[in-house]
């Protein structure tokens, strides 16, 4: 039987929460809706949420305050929509833990894409069998989606995560910024958003973030996994 997954809709704008409730109840995505950081506090404490696409600016708590309390304690996909599109909104979002941000221009049809694809790069969490990969201080253990830095369990957002996993199971093989771009954000983003989330990956999972053995640039180019 195939999984309903359960999306959370927060926005202070009625017609938006309306229009992109029936887009994804559509698409058969069980949908939950708030105005307010409170109503979506109170909607994650009831039941599992697989997927939360959050407004940035909402009256009371912003949705860039919403997206710290909730990092807190989940690692819940939260794609936030934004009627602005500047790159200083959408890195300081990124940075707080989003996994995508999209510009409310978008049409409701993008959107949808956006969740199936973020949904896709963090729903394969099942694997039965028991596999580890190790480099040095790092050990990613896949089956359990749980990493471990010199035998500590260090907390990775989804993304993260998927991008930890990616360079580690192709060791020292260099992947473009258009690359990562398109594998990971469908080609919507640019080197800042690259930039933020391996920036904020490093702090978690290097010695040295100011100088990387694990993770390291190809200046110019992309990025490579030495693996420590």
């Amino acid at each position: 039987m195939v999984e309903t997954h359960t999306v959370l809709v927060v926005d202070d704008d009625p017609s938006i929460v309306d229009l992109l409730r029936d887009f994804l109840e559509n698409e058969r995505y069980n949908v939950l809706t708030a105005h307010d950081a409170a109503a979506a506090l109170a909607a994650l404490q009831a039941q599992p949420v697989h997927c939360i696409v959050l407004d940035v600016m909402m009256p009371g708590q912003s949705g860039f305050e919403l997206c710290r309390r909730i990092r807190a304690e989940s690692d819940v996909p939260i794609l936030f929509l934004s009627a602005r599109g500047d790159d200083v909104d959408k890195i300081r979002g990124l940075t707080l833990g989003g996994d995508d941000y999209i510009v409310k221009t978008a049409s409701p049809g993008e959107i949808v894409a956006r969740v199936k694809a973020v949904l896709r790069r963090t729903g394969s969490r099942t694997e039965t069998a028991q596999q580890v990969l190790t480099y040095g201080r790092l050990k990613l253990d896949l089956s359990a989606r749980e990493v471990f830095v010199a035998g500590v369990s260090v907390s990775l957002t989804p993304k993260e995560y998927e991008l930890l996993r990616w360079f580690a199971e192709h060791p020292r093989l260099v992947f473009t910024y258009e690359q990562l771009l398109n594998r990971f954000w469908d080609g919507v983003g640019d080197k800042h958003t690259i930039r933020v989330h391996l920036g904020r990956l490093r702090d978690k999972i290097e010695a040295d973030p100011e100088h990387p053995r694990c993770l390291v640039n190809v200046w110019g180019v992309g990025y490579r996994f030495e693996g420590g």
